[in-house]
């Protein structure tokens, strides 16, 4: 009963005895040098994505854009929000007794905290499945999937994170201070309660089944992709899609390395019902990990852009002097083919046309 009127103060008592210290100017330093460089990533990246998303706005290239947009800003606001209250926390010397008597900015921060790891995550896979079905069925892709289609993915995507997020709040269980008294999350101390560990083992359970979609569709959509190259000896002009599938498979790496350590450690201690062997330090090692995410992810966008690297190619093949690929191939873009494509299914003297070359060549 004392813990739930006072949940804020029950886990400052809690944390009294850890061991886990941070130093407070190193950490206000970095936690807002980590913030400055986040927004000023994130909002170049939108700057480019944006003025991309202008110029392909009815192509088949506009839905990729506008999710990796949406990625984009998700990541720009959890730098914004997560960022600016850590370096309240940290400024305010951890004293969580002091501004969190109602614990009302511990639920914030864990519901951002959620909301901002699991959304990203979401999209990514989202991301993948879109450019699956781009390149394995580019007729229905273009055909059927509008920037209507995709905006209601977005929403569905960030409503569902929000559910995720708000569901501790809804079964009235409190989002517990970490350890470290630096940030707020789901109970990872002394966990014996099944609710406790189902959330820990729900959230790491979706990051990872994300991850395995993100990789399974960008391996589906990478081996098509070469399997077009391999077969055909003219040029399609699919380099739009190579560059989708580069930045896909970046971000892919990316989130893996970033956030498999932080998913496998909640995972370890969602099943095991005591703290496991994972320490204070283990979790903040992960967890700011998992913070690089949202720093790298904008740079996919910034660098591996279809002008740089063609630049980089350039730069390759001066330095090698061997001719690898055919320059013309990122010079012919199949956005056009796509919207001859849509063009002609569309237009009902080209479908007769269409449906009549199967029925010839079955007579034949």
């Amino acid at each position: 009963m004392n813990s739930s009127k006072s949940p804020g103060l029950a886990g400052f008592g809690i944390l009294k005895n850890t061991t886990c210290h941070t130093e407070k100017k190193i950490s206000v330093f970095f936690s807002i040098i980590f913030m400055t460089v986040g927004i000023l990533s994130n909002s170049l990246a939108i700057a480019i994505l944006m003025k991309a998303y202008q110029r392909f706005r009815q192509k088949s290239k506009a839905s990729f854009l506008l999710l990796a947009s949406g990625l984009v800003v998700t990541d720009l606001f959890g730098h914004l929000i997560n960022g600016a209250i850590a370096v309240f926390v940290y400024a305010s010397d951890k004293d969580w007794i002091r501004f969190n008597q109602s614990n009302i900015l511990c639920s914030v921060f864990g519901i951002c905290m959620v909301f901002f790891g699991l959304c990203p995550l979401f999209l990514g896979s989202v991301m993948a499945v879109e450019r699956c079905i781009g390149v394995t069925k580019p007729i229905f892709h273009s055909t059927k999937m509008t920037s209507k289609h995709v905006k209601m993915m977005l929403t569905m995507v960030c409503l569902f994170a929000v559910l995720i997020a708000l569901l501790p709040i809804l079964r009235f269980r409190a989002y517990q201070i970490q350890a470290s008294r630096t940030w707020c999350f789901y109970k990872t101390e002394h966990v014996e309660d099944w609710e406790d560990r189902f959330y820990l083992l729900l959230f790491s359970c979706l990051g990872l089944l994300a991850l395995a979609i993100s990789f399974l569709c960008n391996a589906v959509t990478g081996i098509t992709l070469l399997k077009v190259k391999l077969k055909s000896q003219q040029r399609q002009g699919r380099s739009h899609h190579f560059e989708m599938i580069i930045q896909l498979l970046a971000i892919m790496c990316v989130s893996c390395i970033c956030w498999s350590p932080f998913l496998v450690t909640m995972a370890r201690i969602g099943i095991n019902e005591s703290r496991s062997k994972e320490t204070c330090e283990t979790i903040l090692f992960a967890l700011r990990m998992a913070t690089w995410n949202q720093i790298l992810d904008p740079w996919v966008y910034i660098l591996l852009r279809k002008a740089v690297l063609k630049n980089l190619y350039k730069i390759t093949r001066g330095c090698c002097g061997v001719h690898i690929i055919n320059l013309h191939m990122w010079e012919l873009s199949s956005i056009k083919n796509s919207l001859k494509i849509a063009a002609i299914s569309e237009s009902p003297v080209s479908s007769k046309q269409i449906n009549l070359q199967p029925l010839s060549s079955t007579g034949q």
